[in-house]
């Protein structure tokens, strides 16, 4: 009899259809975050029903995390991620991290794609720098992404849930990179603009010294920093701020001048004080002298403070009468008193030019005083030139020898070759020109002059007087010869030792032998001197003549001659 109840159970075929239908749909989870509920704890671990034939377990650790500490009791409904249905004890394979981490990945493309700020806590360092729990997914925080200034020690910042900026993320290779730092900045850039919002230019504020740098101070306003520049911290010189300000110091600051783009404060304390130029012009007139000291030197010249805020410019070429190519150094230095005269005075560019050397006297005309001309000085060979010597003197000023003025018998060309840079000198004093600051010496005129000597000891030494000479060298063209009576030395050439041309042999002389001869030339302007025997045995022979030789005398010219030359041996 056939079976005619309609809800009859249903065949073996037909259960065995559902069954696969089950398990086709639980083989088509694996791999995504499902439901479950925790049915059981046991010590370390929770029983969770998924909904499949056999339960899961995950170990209770995978509940908690850095800044976070959930406490799981039965009946808890949770979200794990299935990895397989049945592994080989039966038990469903479950993971509470894996499921949390793909729930952060999906929250973190959201908002890395809407540049949202996520939550994540810094829970380890490694190599280069930290890594970063995004409740589940690790991320990497560069050490240079920390804090917007460079910290030693993270230790306070580990363990803490902080908002973090995503800059990068790949899915695929599971890499995620955070910065902290770009958060700050811009918390930190709307605290500015509110706070700067508040502050306006002319404001008077006071703030604490935050740092130090060599062209000033940044000044903490409450949130935000100030830049007051060292030139404007006091109206006097400060070479650098630490002389005046400390780290931590509180100061009153005027508000100079606001940029509301760049949020940049300037900074001005010597603002609040009464400005020192103001009637600089009556207070410091021109050609009025004052005291000073030297506040900085530089290659142009030397800064001199008058008083403080007020600083006047000595410039190079006003420092020194004599020193002209030499560095401001090397004339003043650094806290130097000085006595200084004013000579332009600009209240405009706040400048005032001063001068050192108006308020010394001419160190030419000093000593022009002390030395006039005919003095006898002493000195340094300071150079040799082509045209003489220059001598260091007193008073830092040169004196000039000309060359001819080095030798009263020698070329100056000669005699320079034998003096040596550094050599001490005597000379005379022949002219000062202050004016043109010159001062002119002279070496030979320490010696008298030999032509004038020659005049005096020997009376008018002149053209056609006879002298005696003396043979002093004997030479292949003739003989040098000095005048007796005399300083003077002349040069007798070949043709003029003798009249006739077989005794004009100059080996028939020798050294310190002496013989007469007459002077040809003496011109005291050019300096020259010459002698000549020929001319004296020439004019000799005519005097003779003329004596000796009347036509009625019958002497013969060898008798003439004989008899001149017993009256030339008789006058010896």
């Amino acid at each position: 009899m056939a079976n005619t109840q309609t809800g009859s159970a249903p065949s073996r075929e037909d259960f065995a259809a559902m069954l696969d239908a089950s398990f086709g749909e639980a083989d088509a989870l694996e791999g995504s975050v499902i439901k479950g509920i925790v049915v059981a704890i046991e010590k370390d671990v929770a029983v969770i029903d998924v909904g499949l034939k056999t339960e899961g377990r995950v170990a209770l650790k995978e509940f908690t995390g850095p800044g976070r500490d959930q406490i799981l009791k039965v009946g808890d409904e949770v979200e794990v991620y299935l990895e397989r249905i049945e592994n080989a004890l039966g038990e469903a394979v479950i993971s509470r991290d894996k499921a949390r981490r793909e729930e952060s990945w999906v929250k973190l493309e959201k908002a890395f794609e809407a540049k949202e700020k996520v939550e994540g806590v810094i829970f380890n360092q490694v190599k280069g720098g930290f890594t970063v729990d995004l409740d589940g997914a690790v991320a990497f925080l560069p050490r240079s992404q920390v804090d917007i200034r460079p910290i030693r020690d993270v230790t306070p910042l580990m363990g803490v849930p902080q908002p973090f900026e995503i800059l990068k993320m790949d899915r695929r290779r599971g890499n995620i990179v955070v910065s902290r730092r770009t958060v700050l900045e811009e918390s930190r850039a709307e605290q500015r603009h509110e706070i700067v919002g508040k502050l306006e230019e002319g404001q008077v504020i006071e703030g604490t010294v935050k740092n130090i740098t060599d062209y000033g101070a940044f000044v903490d306003l409450g949130g935000i920093d100030g830049l007051l520049h060292v030139t404007d911290i006091a109206w006097r010189r400060v070479n650098h701020p630490t002389e005046v300000l400390n780290i931590g110091q509180t100061v009153r600051v005027k508000i100079i001048k606001i940029n509301h783009e760049t949020h940049r404060i300037s900074l001005g304390m010597k603002q609040l004080l009464d400005d020192p130029w103001q009637g600089i012009e009556a207070k410091y007139p021109l050609n009025a002298r004052f005291h000073g000291r030297v506040t900085n030197i530089t290659d142009y010249g030397a800064f001199v403070e008058l008083e403080p805020g007020i600083e006047g410019l000595i410039h190079v070429s006003e420092m020194s009468w004599t020193k002209k190519n030499v560095h401001p150094g090397k004339i003043v230095s650094t806290s130097q008193a000085v006595h200084v005269q004013v000579l332009e005075v600009d209240p405009v560019k706040r400048r005032i030019s001063l001068g050192l050397t108006q308020t010394l006297q001419n160190p030419w005309e000093a000593f022009a005083e002390k030395y006039p001309a005919g003095s006898v000085v002493e000195g340094e060979v300071k150079n040799k030139t082509e045209f003489g010597l220059f001598i260091g003197l007193e008073g830092d000023v040169d004196g000039m020898v000309h060359l001819s003025d080095l030798d009263w018998k020698r070329p100056g060309e000669q005699v320079i070759e034998e003096i040596k840079k550094g050599d001490m000198v005597r000379a005379q004093v022949l002219d000062v020109d202050v004016e043109k600051e010159r001062i002119s010496l002279g070496v030979k005129q320490l010696g008298s002059d030999p032509f004038v000597s020659a005049e005096e000891s020997a009376g008018e030494l002149r053209k056609g007087v006879v002298v005696t000479c003396e043979i002093i060298e004997v030479k292949e063209g003739g003989v040098d010869v000095k005048i007796a009576g005399t300083d003077l030395t002349a040069f007798i050439k070949r043709n003029e030792l003798a009249r006739d041309r077989a005794d004009q042999r100059a080996e028939r002389f020798a050294v310190g032998e002496k013989v007469d001869a007459r002077v040809t030339l003496f011109d005291r302007k050019a300096r020259k001197v010459a002698v000549s025997i020929k001319a004296l045995e020439v004019a000799e022979e005519k005097e003779a003549i003329a004596q000796y030789g009347s036509a009625d005398s019958g002497a013969s010219l060898g008798d003439i001659l004989g008899a001149a030359l017993k009256a030339r041996e008789t006058k010896k």
